[in-house]
């Protein structure tokens, strides 16, 4: 993390600082569902951070020093965190509250993906498995 905060100054602690308010966020929106005056600019505050977290989420797995396949994990988990985003959003937009529960509940489990990457990790090292392989398949299974 340390070699990527050098190498982009700017983009890494952006997208840091924003998926994880995206983060914080998430309880709150699924406690204040029912509760539209709250819900609304809430959920127009999270999409401002998951749009921001998304897209500086590309760029940072491409230039990370993890291995190919921890770097596809990344940028893959990006290109679905946004796009399920945008689906929830059309489906509220079409008035379509079903399919927008949906969609953002996914959403929602691909944004958790960042804290269960560093379970994984934190099993993987507590247990001496070898790092490599390990981060490889962290990068996919925390948000798969």
């Amino acid at each position: 993390m340390f070699l990527l905060a050098n190498r982009m100054p700017v983009i890494f602690p952006l997208h840091m600082t924003a998926s994880a308010l995206a983060l914080i966020l998430l309880p709150l929106m699924i406690a204040t569902r029912h509760k539209r005056h709250l819900h609304r600019p809430l959920g127009r505050a999270l999409g401002v951070f998951v749009a921001l977290g998304g897209l500086t989420a590309l760029p940072v797995a491409v230039m990370s020093s993890s291995g190919e396949v921890a770097r596809a994990g990344f940028f893959v988990q990006g290109i679905v965190w946004l796009a399920l985003f945008a689906a929830g959003w059309r489906a509220i937009r079409a008035r379509d509250v079903p399919s927008h529960t949906r969609l953002m509940l996914m959403m929602a489990a691909v944004t958790t993906g960042a804290v269960w990457f560093r379970v994984i990790i934190g099993i993987a090292l507590l247990l001496h498995l070898p790092f490599e392989p390990m981060y490889a398949f962290a990068a996919w299974a925390g948000w798969l």
